[in-house]
Order: structure tokens, then C-alpha cells, then sequence
């Protein structure tokens, strides 16, 4: 049984069901559903969709070369790495539409999905205090209602940041790990077919320097998705006005990109960024966490679902494996090797992210390392690679540092 019909949900049900397992998706709202998101897809993530069979070529779809990067006076086109390990294209596409592709492609593949299906609570084992079920409230508008028991032998939380199947766990937040937080809305502008995704390292209010960092990615219908990010280490993130923030940096923008109120398509959401494993461990009695329920973004650039897609994937691989073992020990042994999959995989890294997102948290990091690495596109080129987490094993001499760097890093 999967909670949770986001990228890490339905992408651990569709591995679960091609491998034969009959599964059960529960999703609290319904389809089409919005979530907020800059909608870029960077390589990592393509690479997932491309394994699972979607169609990504059909319409709706916006292919980008890079990241165009603006600050310290100057704009910066870094086109994604050739790399064995992960195509050279990014991707574009809203949530509302991307997360429901997704799960169709998970029923297709044979994946049973309930809608409008709340889950309230797990249901534990009297003497173990396993997982063997959840309760949900159903909102009535399909073939269910009321409130409803499922049984499972193995539930796999995917209910985001709040996740509260993890918190009746006992699984709560690290304090020692770096939140963020999003905001973005969408305006019409001819920003909307752009070949980078475009990110702002400063953003000015006037002569003022606001905290944070911002985003332009084209959408391709016509709109462009603009949003900005803000980490727990800045001194300003309890202290400011999110919203109020994203319309200061807009004004700023040149007249002819159209980013007025009148242009505005959607309201400003805001959602915070769970990171670098804010939620240990990623299995425990009867449960496997994936995505954000398990603060899987990555610190260095606020990514979250390729990380999402790729755990959900491992999540899969490893409970196929479990659920075939013979007894109920030999099946727990192999779930518990979940964390440490997990831990060898982004551990080192997500560790490297952390020490990243305080560094830059203090006043005037941020500025300084944009004034003085824009102008060297080597180096930029290298922060490209580390900030994306895209290298290949055996690849040129940056990939090589940065996979020593990872791995020599304590685990996070």
C-alpha cells in the first residue's frame, strides 16, 4: 500500500506493480490537483521518467538546455553536462499536470487508485507495533465514503512534508537539518518559451538586497512559472513576508516581460522544502518513507522530484525483494537496508549541501561567491555539476572531485 499520490508515490507503485505486487495507491484529493513547484524537471528527474516508459515527447512537454544564471551584473548560460549516466535535457511541465500523468501511467501498469481517500492514521500490530494498515475517511465523491480500514503487508508513506503517518511513527523532524521555503505564482509572458531555465542568485528591492534566491521557468502555454526560495540559515526566514517578498522582486522586472498583477494567472502559493534526510529512518516497523515524507530534497538547490522518483524506485526495488523472502525475519532484514541504501546513495552529499546552505546563510556569502564565481565559467560550470548532482561514475576530472568529495563527506 502506497499513501500518497505525488511523484515518489506513484513512482514506487509503478515499480511495485511492474514487478508483479498488487498495489494499492491512496491519494486524499483528486486529480487534476494543484501543488507548488518551480515545474523544472533537470535530467535526473528525465532520466526516471524515460525508465518508467512516459511519453515525453507528446505536447505539453517544454524541453530546456540549461540553466541561465543571473547575478553580480552578469548572465551566465550553463548548458546541461553530456554525461553517460543522465540525458542532456531538462524538462518542463506544471504539477497539475505532471503528478496526474504519473499516476494514470501508475494505473496503467496495474496500480489500484482510490481518490478523495484521507488516511487519518496507521493501523499497528497489538505485539509488534508493525504497520499493518491505515485508516482512511473517504470525501464521498466516488464509490467510497465514509471511513474505511485497508490492510497491507508493507506501507510505504509518500504524504509529503507533513506526512502523517511518520509522525504517528514517532518519525519526526531533525532540527539539525535545513528547511526552505517556495513561493510562485504564474504570469502571461513572452518569458514562456525560454530555452534555460533561468535563476536569479540576488534579488534587489530597489538599492536593498533581498534574502533568498528566484526563478523564471518557462511553461510554454503562454505563461512562465516565477517563484523565489528562502533556507532556514538566513537570518530573515522567520522574520518576512514570503508573498509580499515575490511581488517586490517582480516589480523590478523589465515592463516588457508582462510579470504585472494583471497578468497573473494564479494566486502566490507558498510550500516548505523538507532537506538532506529530515526524517530517519527511512524504514521502520512496517513503514518506508520516500520523498518528502523522508526530507529528501537536496540542499544545494532546493530539488525535490528527482529525488522524489528515485527513491520511490529504490523503495520499490528493495520491498520486492523483502516481500520474497521466506520468514517474517529474513523479510525485516532486508527492509532495514533500506536507510543505508539510501545513506550510501546522498548521504556524503546531502551532507556537502548542508555545510553549503550555511555557509550561504551568512550576510554577504551569497553576494561575494556570486561577484567572484560568475566570471569564471569553469568554475561555474563545476558548482553546475556539484548544485545539480550530476556527475558520471568514471567521468572527467570535476566529476571526479565531486564524487571523492561525496563520498569521503560523513553521511547525513
Amino acid at each position: 500500500m502506497v499513501v500518497g499520490a505525488g511523484p515518489a508515490g506513484s513512482t514506487t507503485a509503478f515499480h511495485l506493480a511492474k514487478s508483479g505486487l498488487r498495489v494499492l495507491l491512496l491519494e486524499k484529493t483528486r486529480f487534476p490537483r494543484e501543488k507548488v513547484c518551480g515545474d523544472g524537471l533537470t535530467p535526473r528527474a528525465v532520466k526516471e521518467l524515460v525508465t518508467m516508459g512516459v511519453d515525453i515527447d507528446g505536447p505539453g512537454w517544454i524541453r530546456n538546455r540549461g540553466l541561465r544564471v543571473v547575478g553580480g551584473g552578469l548572465r551566465l548560460e550553463l548548458d546541461w553536462p553530456e554525461l553517460h549516466s543522465f540525458p542532456d535535457f531538462g524538462l518542463v511541465r506544471t504539477r497539475a499536470d505532471f503528478d496526474e500523468i504519473l499516476v494514470r501511467h501508475a494505473e496503467s501498469a496495474g496500480v489500484h487508485v482510490i481518490e478523495g481517500a484521507n488516511v487519518t492514521g496507521p493501523i499497528l500490530d497489538e505485539r509488534s507495533g508493525h504497520v499493518t494498515g491505515v485508516k482512511v475517511r473517504h470525501d464521498g465523491r466516488g464509490e467510497h465514503d465514509g471511513d474505511e480500514s485497508y490492510t497491507a503487508r508493507l506501507v510505504v508513506a509518500a504524504d509529503g512534508n507533513s506526512t502523517r503517518l511518520s509522525i504517528a511513527m514517532g518519525l519526526h523532524k531533525r532540527a539539525d537539518r535545513p528547511m526552505g521555503v517556495a513561493v510562485r505564482t504564474y504570469f502571461r509572458s513572452p518569458r514562456h518559451d525560454d530555452d534555460y531555465l533561468e535563476t536569479w542568485l540576488e534579488l534587489w528591492d530597489g538599492d536593498r538586497l533581498l534574502p533568498g534566491y528566484g526563478w523564471i521557468f518557462g511553461v510554454g502555454d503562454g505563461t512562465a512559472n516565477i517563484g523565489l526560495g528562502l533556507l532556514n540559515t538566513s537570518e530573515a526566514f522567520k522574520n518576512i513576508d514570503y508573498r509580499d517578498l515575490l511581488r517586490r522582486w517582480v516589480k523590478n522586472m523589465p515592463a516588457e516581460w508582462g510579470c504585472t498583477e494583471e497578468n497573473m494567472t494564479a494566486p502566490v502559493r507558498g510550500a516548505a522544502l523538507p532537506m538532506a534526510f529530515n526524517r530517519q529512518p527511512h524504514y521502520t516497523r512496517g513503514l518506508v518513507l520516500v520523498g518528502d515524507a523522508g526530507g529528501t530534497i537536496n540542499p544545494f538547490n532546493g530539488e525535490g522530484i528527482a529525488y522524489a522518483m528515485e527513491t520511490g524506485r529504490i523503495a520499490a526495488e528493495v520491498i520486492v525483494q523483502a516481500l520474497a523472502r521466506g520468514t517474517a525475519a529474513q523479510r525485516e532484514r532486508a527492509l532495514l537496508a533500506y536507510p543505508r541504501i539510501l545513506k550510501d546513495a546522498y548521504g556524503g552529499y546531502f551532507t556537502l549541501g548542508r555545510m553549503f546552505v550555511e555557509a550561504i546563510g551568512r550576510p554577504g556569502v551569497m553576494n561575494f561567491a556570486t561577484r567572484h564565481g560568475l566570471p569564471h565559467p569553469t568554475l561555474m560550470r563545476f558548482a553546475f555539476k556539484l548544485l545539480a548532482n550530476l556527475t558520471d561514475r568514471r567521468g572527467d576530472a570535476s566529476d571526479r572531485i565531486i564524487n571523492a568529495l561525496s563520498k569521503v563527506a560523513p553521511s547525513a
